[in-house]
């Protein structure tokens, strides 16, 4: 069994505690694309845990975890992510964590280069996480990038690495004027963090491949979501990488395995981190009590979340582009507190109504049209089936499930492991 766990919009979605929840019944969980530009926020009886590289498969001793091919890993932020886990009880093995060797390296240089990209851009910027994406995706298909199998003959790195460095700073110091960078200093770089991680880089796609010819259950963790995948998403507002189902085998490194199912996840509500087209967006009083009612904050950056109504025109296209078999909906306890729930249904664009996610100028253009369904007003994070629901609440279920034209069978109604109702 092959299933991935995407994101339906823009990220930030839940997908870490989804796969934290479902992880139980399988045997493998692979992040299969992005670094550590975004955040999954797990909460379990173990603890608290952030999680930016590691899959949210790590909080469970019986399952094996890779950083799988189509990453980009800081291994730095690797090295110091698993040093909290271990301070928090996690273990973290050769036998339950495996990196690939063909992932690529995130390096200093590319964080320095995504944080003189985005001063320079000013107003304009994209709103990145300044933690080297853009620019390290860029070195991979410019065929300048290092992986993490390299590592292993570290010895043989010292010239290219001397040779990227100078193509380098033909940017950063003669384009932007900053200061060269070291080829020395990220020699030494490679050497400190890639000495720790060499027991836990192995060729995963020969693993995955065996796993998954011996039945074992394999389960894919994306990173951000639909409307942040390079091609399908809003562009150029989006990560650098694919986002979306159909490139998990890919990413994972098994390009010779198809998917058995697709789970997507979406909030009950809207949120986004960063800049671009957020057509559902509530500003003032009413973001500003969502935002707080739902914690939304950046797990990566610590970023306020932009905020906003069900986006039924965002979430249709997330689930079309990402195949979704299946729904989770999480925090619908958070909309406990509203006496009426919004919910965009269409996009007004240029005096007309449409119910298609555009892109480009249109989507900049779009207004959303608003129906206002009745709020529960009460405490559900005690229910653990769908008839203990709220009446409201469960025709607010109801009406997003037609609306989207995709079955909910998750419903999270807490940030604990156990606070969900499974509906069918």
């Amino acid at each position: 069994m092959l299933t991935a766990i995407t994101g339906i919009n823009w990220g930030d979605e839940g997908k870490g505690r989804m796969v934290d929840l479902l992880s139980e019944d399988y045997d493998i969980v692979v992040r299969y694309q992005g670094g550590n530009n975004a955040g999954h926020t797990v909460v379990n009886k173990k603890g608290k845990f952030i999680l930016n590289l590691l899959p949210s498969g790590i909080l469970r001793d019986n399952v094996v975890n890779i950083l799988g091919t189509g990453m980009v890993i800081d291994i730095k932020h690797l090295c110091e992510e698993m040093d909290r886990l271990i301070a928090g009880g996690i273990k973290i093995t050769p036998e339950n964590l495996k990196i690939s060797d063909r992932a690529i390296i995130c390096m200093p240089y590319h964080v320095s280069q995504d944080i003189l990209e985005e001063d320079r851009l000013g107003d304009k910027k994209f709103g990145s996480t300044r933690r080297g994406i853009a620019p390290v995706y860029a070195d991979k298909y410019f065929k300048k990038g290092i992986r993490a199998g390299e590592l292993l003959e570290i010895g043989d790195l010292k010239q290219r690495v001397a040779d990227i460095v100078e193509w380098k700073n033909l940017t950063i110091n003669g384009g932007y004027g900053a200061k060269e960078i070291s080829s020395d200093e990220m020699y030494n770089h490679l050497v400190e963090y890639g000495n720790r991680l060499l027991s836990f880089i192995c060729d995963t796609g020969l693993y995955l491949d065996r796993a998954a010819k011996a039945g074992k259950r394999i389960m894919f963790e994306a990173q951000l979501g639909a409307l942040r995948d390079v091609d399908f998403g809003i562009y150029p507002f989006t990560s650098s990488s694919n986002t979306i189902a159909a490139y998990a085998p890919i990413g994972a490194g098994i390009p010779n395995h198809k998917l058995d199912n697709c789970i997507g996840i979406m909030k009950a509500y809207s949120s986004c981190v960063g800049e671009g087209p957020f057509t559902c967006e509530l500003f003032g009083q009413k973001g500003n009590e969502l935002r707080e009612a739902g914690g939304e904050y950046g797990a990566a950056t610590g970023r306020p979340r932009r905020v906003g109504g069900f986006d039924v025109v965002a979430s249709r296209y997330g689930i079309r582009v990402q195949g979704a078999d299946i729904l989770a909906l999480t925090k619908l306890d958070v909309l406990s507190y509203l006496k009426k729930m919004p919910v965009c249904i269409a996009y007004e664009i240029d005096g007309a109504q449409t119910e298609d996610f555009p892109i480009g100028g249109r989507l900049d253009r779009a207004k959303p049209v608003y129906i206002y369904m009745d709020g529960w007003n009460s405490d559900i994070s005690g229910c653990r089936k769908m008839n203990e629901l709220p009446v409201k609440a469960q025709e607010y279920v109801r009406f997003i499930e037609d609306a989207v034209g995709c079955p909910i069978r998750y419903i999270s109604v807490g940030a604990e492991r156990e606070q969900y109702i499974t509906v069918y």
